[in-house]
C-alpha cells in the first residue's frame, strides 16, 4: 500500500467515525461543530456508554475486535485517535 492509498483510507474511516459519532452522540440540540480533535468525554459527546456503543460499531463496521484493554483516552478520546486506532488495527491483520 503506498502512500497516498494510506492517506485515503485513513481519511475515510476518519470520515465515517466523524459521521457516526455527530449522528448518534449530538443530539442535545446544539449546533455546535465536531472538531476531530476534541476531546469527546472531556467535552461530554460520549460517555461510558456511548464509548461502548462506538466500540460495538468499530467492530460491526471494520470487522475488528477492541478489545477492553483498549478503550482508554489513547485511542478513544477524539476522532482522530479513533480513526488512527482503526486503521492501525487494519493494517495490523
Amino acid at each position: 500500500m503506498d502512500n497516498s492509498t494510506a492517506v485515503l483510507g485513513l481519511n475515510l474511516i476518519r470520515q465515517q467515525i466523524h459521521e457516526y459519532v455527530a449522528m448518534n452522540f449530538l443530539y442535545d440540540g446544539s449546533s455546535r461543530p465536531l472538531d476531530d480533535d476534541m476531546p469527546l468525554v472531556e467535552n461530554d459527546v460520549l460517555d461510558q456508554t456511548g464509548v461502548l456503543e462506538l466500540a460495538l460499531f468499530l467492530e460491526e463496521t471494520y470487522g475488528i475486535h477492541v478489545d477492553d484493554a483498549d478503550l482508554t483516552p489513547e485511542h478513544f478520546d477524539s476522532v482522530n485517535a479513533i480513526a488512527d486506532y482503526v486503521y492501525l488495527r487494519l493494517a495490523n491483520s
